[in-house]
């Protein structure tokens, strides 16, 4: 089996995790790392010797061996190296978000579609053997036709971020492109069966005034056209890093919980159960969930999917969606109002 050589742009905190999933993954190899500050460079040569290290993207694009280019950079950056990467002809693999506007997104998905190339966005949730558990008990028919979610994060402040990129609305996009864009993307995925979603009412505001476009504390209303619904709240006001999915059905409910004092920890309190009145199951699960576990079974699947041309666990059709979203919550938490998808779809 030849292996399916990886070019990643990017290389801080994340980037640093992406770089050892790659070369941890059985099938995968790091062939180049492009990154811009000279510390980092020096960091990243240390830490993949084999690697070519270079600080300009555009040279990682030259170079012929590389399959799929990973990008994990700032927000406000991704259009830019995902659109090059896929006219270079490279398979890609995008953080979240795909990027700051549907038009951008829109332009990825053409120009994947023109080069016959992969997309994989990297909402990673759905790999988890927990989130995905919640998916596969829907998809079983356990709980019967949903009709309720509420998914929450409670944890502590973002980090700046390199360059303070973080706390920059212009570079971040807002908020609700960092972490809420994950749980839109469940709440979907959750929902599959019940269509795409058809309006959002969002509220929004700030633990500190002299950043007010900067949302702390989040939550919103995802509606379906059956009168299904999701709650989405997020507070970073908190302490830890605590998440909830719980998901109600016509015959019953699951609980799924995780928690730990940072989202890479590797050691988190997690548990899902499901039921309704006394009739009450636990899940086991044969295998640990955490953002870096799976973060490297998306690096697996993403490889897999270059070499078999299978659709990937994210695709960038689902980026799309978690974007627009996104950007349609923001839209209602400005209004005050009730957000209709549809005027984001045109």
């Amino acid at each position: 089996m030849t292996d399916v050589c990886f070019g990643l742009i990017g290389y801080g905190l994340f980037g640093a995790h992406h770089a050892r999933a790659i070369e941890d993954t059985a099938g995968a190899r790091l062939g180049a790392i492009a990154v811009k500050s000279a510390a980092s460079r020096e960091r990243a040569a240390a830490a993949h010797p084999n690697a070519t290290i270079v600080s300009d993207y555009r040279e990682l694009l030259e170079c012929g061996e590389i399959d799929v280019v990973d990008v994990v950079t700032p927000n406000q950056t991704h259009f830019e190296m995902a659109s090059a990467a896929l006219t270079a002809g490279k398979h890609l693999l995008l953080e979240k978000p795909m990027a700051l506007s549907v038009d951008d997104c829109d332009q990825l998905l053409q120009l994947a579609e023109q080069r016959q190339r992969l997309v994989a966005v990297g909402h990673e949730l759905r790999l988890s053997s927990l989130w995905g558990g919640v998916r596969r008990l829907i998809a079983d028919g356990a709980i019967g036709d949903v009709r309720h979610a509420l998914i929450e994060l409670s944890r502590f402040p973002y980090r700046q971020g390199a360059e303070g990129w973080r706390y920059d609305a212009a570079r971040v996009g807002n908020w609700i492109l960092e972490e809420p864009v994950h749980f839109f993307d469940l709440a979907r995925w959750y929902f599959t069966e019940c269509g795409d979603p058809v309006s959002i009412y969002a509220k929004a505001n700030s633990r500190d005034e002299s950043r007010p476009e900067l949302q702390d504390n989040f939550s919103c209303f995802l509606n379906f056209a059956g009168g299904e619904y999701a709650i989405v709240t997020q507070t970073l006001a908190a302490f830890g890093h605590h998440q909830t999915a719980k998901i109600t059905g016509s015959k019953g409910a699951i609980w799924a919980h995780w928690s730990a004092p940072d989202a890479r920890d590797s050691s988190p309190e997690f548990g899902l159960r499901y039921g309704l009145g006394d009739d009450v199951h636990t899940m086991a699960f044969d295998k640990p969930t955490g953002e870096l576990l799976e973060l490297a079974d998306q690096i697996a699947a993403v490889a897999d999917c270059v070499r078999t041309g299978a659709a990937p666990p994210c695709s960038g059709s689902d980026g799309r969606w978690s974007t627009l979203l996104c950007l349609a919550a923001e839209a209602s938490a400005q209004q005050s109002g009730l957000v209709e998808i549809a005027q984001f779809l045109r």
